[in-house]
């Protein structure tokens, strides 16, 4: 077997239904130079992982911690990230090849797909309208999503791993610029994610977006007065954000009111979240 030159790390917890189907679409596309480890978050029920993949044990919780641990156990130089929920393209480690040379930090780009029958509920038309729009993140605020980002060990060297307990991947992506490596966006390289089907999965989305955005927060008064700032102005955003909902053209008449009671709800909730946190309570 050839040395590994790219490994695919993989993040995991407690969701091994996901994780096969992941793996069932990786697996014809390994070949020889390329090995994908899995990295479990220590899950309930360790998964079944089947060769050539490789299962490893992180009992830190956390993808950041899941993800260092990855690039430790590999001597390869090239690190592909997909996470276990995500389904590649077919051809998304031919493209990974072909577009990891571009810059230091390769962002591609997430589509969303349902896993329930039509009609979308509430919280999967949100998330047809909002989730995941990579091409901004990348171009417009200078950090790509792990779920399907390619990079190399220099950059690990340079900056050291992913900070758990806060926005993970806008402070690693942040950090990994201001040292001077480059981040592009390559729409070719594809993977698709599961709308979250119903207000509690989506719920504990943006709790936990929330809470990691906190995390980078500063210390000082002003950082604070910005804060609560932003969140008095999540019912504005939603008066601004309602014409995507309206001339969303995947979504039907009905999904899109759908969509617009989420949006209100969510954008409420975040409001009573970010003020909470502001006091010095906790959500």
């Amino acid at each position: 077997m050839t040395p590994p030159a790219v490994a695919i790390i993989i993040p995991h917890y407690n969701d091994a239904i996901r994780l096969a189907r992941c793996l069932d679409a990786l697996a014809p596309q390994l070949r020889d130079g390329v090995e994908a480890i899995v990295v479990d978050n220590n899950s309930s029920e360790p998964p079944e992982v089947p060769a050539p993949f490789r299962l490893v044990i992180e009992t830190r919780k956390g993808a950041a911690h899941a993800r260092n641990r990855g690039m430790a156990e590999t001597t390869a130089d090239r690190f592909f990230f997909i996470d276990s929920d995500c389904l590649p393209d077919p051809d998304w480690v031919e493209v990974g090849l072909e577009v990891c040379t571009k810059a230091d930090l390769v962002g591609g780009k997430v589509s969303v797909f349902d896993e329930t029958a039509p009609p979308r509920s509430g919280p999967e038309a949100f998330e047809t309208v909002f989730a995941f729009d990579f091409k901004r993140y990348i171009e417009k605020q200078g950090f790509s999503g792990s779920g399907n980002l390619l990079t190399h060990r220099a950059v690990f060297d340079a900056i050291g791993g992913f900070h758990a307990g806060l926005s993970e991947d806008y402070d690693w992506c942040q950090r990994a610029r201001a040292a001077g490596f480059t981040l592009v966006y390559a729409p070719e390289l594809r993977v698709g994610h599961p709308s979250r089907s119903d207000w509690p999965a989506l719920r504990t989305k943006w709790r936990r977006v929330t809470l990691e955005s906190f995390g980078l927060l500063g210390s000082g008064w002003r950082d604070r007065l910005r804060w609560t700032l932003r969140a008095l102005a999540m019912p504005l955003s939603i008066l601004l954000h309602m014409p995507r909902v309206l001339r969303a053209d995947a979504l039907t008449p009905q999904e899109r009111w759908r969509a617009l009671g989420t949006l209100v709800r969510q954008r409420i909730t975040r409001m009573g979240w970010m003020l909470r946190l502001a006091i010095g309570r906790e959500i």
